[in-house]
């Protein structure tokens, strides 16, 4: 088993096709077509079931989840049903959509139900003119396939085709075509989600982002303010959705770590993160690269950057190399080759860490790593006192056109950064959990010395961490900064029975 890597873990063309639609039946939605085949479900897997084990082990292996059961279920009627059940029965519930968790929000022992969004996966017009819906049960891959064969566009959004769509828009959505196209939410016109009244009755809506909408508030919760809040999201509408480039270059960039010492480590990640800064603003021709330079312990062999970018404009690659080896005496091995979009968004890419026991912290930077943070990466990706088989930290670009955005027009508040780093810790062993989780911990603490062991500039909710929970400053302002009173609000109005929870959810006012 290898260990997992970052990788792992708008203008909508004319529909084309005259494939039958299927959308899932409810009140607001259009109609199935009378010749549509029925949806999956709903299918109650108990834990004798040969199926359950399948259901409950879904990602991040550190948390193995023992519900009741798992209801499966395949349109939004039946999700409905299974949130009234719970909420009648009073169990606590909780949603997967088709992807996985860092942490252990479904997973959580106190969840009694699980609802399984796994036969909620079509992608398909919406002849009424919502746009492209796509169902919250669908992965990544799945939706980029879909749209691109069906209509030539794709959502700006994530790099592993496993991800779940339902969890990743709700959270923002930051990919590859973000730093041209924006995030997948700055995309989003509607969104349909079950919800729960003060009286305990369950009930469909669909919330969209027009400003006569009442229901417009729980259309901007959802731009960002992350997954498991509000209700179940069962799909989302977007519109001018981007076109993604007929062709690639795809890269991989390795400096080795022999011959590399702290000084050459100091000059590849410090021009990195200076590139970064210089090429985040909304204008950037840069804005056409993404590039993504993963800092791993001596183990990995080296430090790679990987990345995209436009088929004709590889002279942005070249610069970039030129960027990066200023100063630098290690020579690395460049890999690059031009392929059609598909193939490159959906190669290479493994099961997105599942099957391996993983930590993972996250942080927005404006700036350049400094000096000091810069040392502190070095002597915990060198500590000789771990075995941590897989540690590290990725600067991945940010900003451009997500940056032309204002803060409070989404969720997503973070509207001026330049990376997101993304740390992370896999292993196999569960008896090596203590030694790991702390070998994680006092790197981010270490990272962040200066600013009382957290990042000034927040954290992204979709690389979720119940550590922040103890931060010396709240949690609620590292990943929604000045937009969290105004998702409580939401909360209190589409949730006031406090149905949909987990360790870092939105709390009502007051809480």
């Amino acid at each position: 088993m290898n260990p997992p890597s970052r990788r792992d873990l708008l203008r909508a063309g004319a529909v084309t096709s005259a494939a039958v639609l299927c959308p899932s039946p409810a009140a607001a939605s259009p109609p199935p077509p009378a010749d549509c085949a029925p949806p999956l479900g709903p299918v109650r897997v108990l834990p004798d079931d040969p199926r359950y084990a399948d259901l409950v082990r879904r990602g991040n292996r550190r948390f193995v989840g023992r519900p009741d059961e798992v209801r499966v279920v395949g349109s939004t009627d039946q999700v409905v049903s299974a949130v009234q059940d719970a909420v009648r029965t009073g169990r606590r519930v909780a949603v997967r959509g088709g992807g996985h968790c860092f942490e252990g929000f479904v997973d959580d022992p106190a969840v009694r139900m699980v609802i399984d969004l796994s036969g909620l996966t079509e992608v398909y017009h919406d002849p009424r003119g919502h746009g492209f819906a796509v169902e919250a049960g669908a992965t990544l891959g799945e939706a980029y396939r879909r749209l691109f064969f069906g209509w030539g566009v794709t959502l700006p959004g994530g790099s592993c085709p496993g991800v779940g769509v339902g969890g990743h828009v709700a959270g923002g959505g930051y990919g590859r075509l973000s730093r041209v196209h924006g995030l997948v939410v700055d995309h989003l016109y509607a969104v349909e989600v079950v919800v729960v009244d003060r009286g305990g009755t369950a009930r469909a809506v669909v919330a969209t982002r027009e400003p006569t909408d009442p229901h417009r508030d729980l259309w901007w919760a959802h731009t960002g303010g992350g997954g498991g809040n509000f209700g179940v999201v069962t799909r989302y509408w977007f519109r001018s959705l981007p076109t993604p480039p007929a062709r690639l270059l795809d890269f991989t960039v390795t400096w080795p770590w022999a011959g590399m010492d702290e000084r050459g480590f100091h000059r590849l990640a410090g021009n990195f993160g200076r590139w970064c800064a210089r090429h985040s603003g909304p204008d950037s021709r840069a804005r056409h690269l993404y590039a993504e330079l993963i800092l791993s312990r001596p183990q990995a062999g080296g430090h790679t950057l990987s990345g995209q970018v436009p088929h004709g404009s590889r002279h942005l690659f070249d610069e970039l190399l030129v960027a990066l080896g200023d100063g630098l005496d290690v020579t690395p091995t460049v890999s690059a080759q031009t392929l059609p979009w598909l193939a490159a968004t959906l190669g290479g890419e493994n099961d997105d860490g599942k099957g391996w026991r993983l930590k993972v912290k996250s942080a927005f930077h404006r700036a350049a790593l400094s000096d000091r943070q810069l040392h502190a990466a070095y002597r915990h990706l060198t500590r000789t006192d771990t075995d941590l088989p897989a540690g590290s930290v990725s600067l991945n670009t940010y900003g451009g056109a997500i940056n032309a955005v204002p803060p409070a027009a989404t969720a997503a508040t973070h509207r001026s950064a330049s990376m997101v780093l993304f740390y992370l810790a896999g292993w196999a062993d569960p008896a090596a959990d203590s030694r790991h989780l702390a070998w994680i911990r006092e790197f981010y603490r270490d990272m962040y010395a200066d600013t009382g062991g957290i990042p000034p500039d927040g954290a992204y909710v979709n690389y979720p961490d119940v550590d922040l929970r103890t931060a010396s400053r709240p949690w609620s302002e590292l990943y929604y900064g000045p937009n969290y009173p105004r998702l409580q609000q939401v909360k209190a109005r589409w949730d006031p029975r406090d149905v949909f929870h987990h360790d870092l959810s939105v709390r009502p006012p007051g809480r």
